[in-house]
């Protein structure tokens, strides 16, 4: 992957963060970043001590993006992912295996190729091929995501996520 790629794929997946997090508030969930970069971003007086593939390290790696309060107050470790296809890249059985294991966080995916953007899978995450169980975000009944809402969110990851990924339609 070039330097190029990798600097658009990291701020995609920011974008895919913060579309989400935003998506969960606007329908009237709490949310608070959780995730490994919150955590390290305490942790700097650690950082020549730390050593992030430890035992310990891997664990605050494989920490989940979010805590999702629902409506009812109900906390639901969440951990979003970008992709550019809903499906999962070499590696993600493995990395997602861990969270799974470490966490049970409902696994979001953003993708930009296919509609709906918004897709989740609860553990377990894949089925007996290593395929990826997604189902639309909207079926997710905890968070209450209102349609209008979420067709808002829907726009925003085709208008600011698919531009320099997928060609322009003729």
């Amino acid at each position: 992957m070039t330097q190029n790629n990798f600097a658009e794929s990291m701020l995609k997946g920011r974008m895919a963060e913060t579309l989400f997090e935003e998506m969960m508030k606007a329908s009237g969930n709490v949310v608070y970043r959780f995730g490994y970069e919150a955590i390290v971003q305490n942790m700097t007086q650690l950082a020549e001590k730390f050593d992030r593939y430890s035992k310990v390290g891997e664990k605050i790696r494989s920490i989940p993006d979010f805590i999702v309060l629902d409506k009812k107050g109900e906390p639901l470790l969440v951990e979003v992912k970008f992709r550019y296809r809903p499906e999962a890249h070499k590696g993600d059985f493995e990395r997602f295996n861990k969270i799974q294991k470490e966490w049970g966080a409902t696994l979001v995916l953003v993708n930009c190729w296919e509609q709906p953007y918004f897709r989740m899978a609860k553990p377990p995450y894949f089925g007996s091929k290593r395929q990826l169980q997604l189902k639309p975000l909207m079926s997710a009944s905890e968070w209450d995501i209102k349609k209008d809402t979420y067709k808002e969110y829907e726009s925003l990851v085709h208008k600011y996520m698919t531009p320099t990924l997928v060609p322009h339609k003729k």
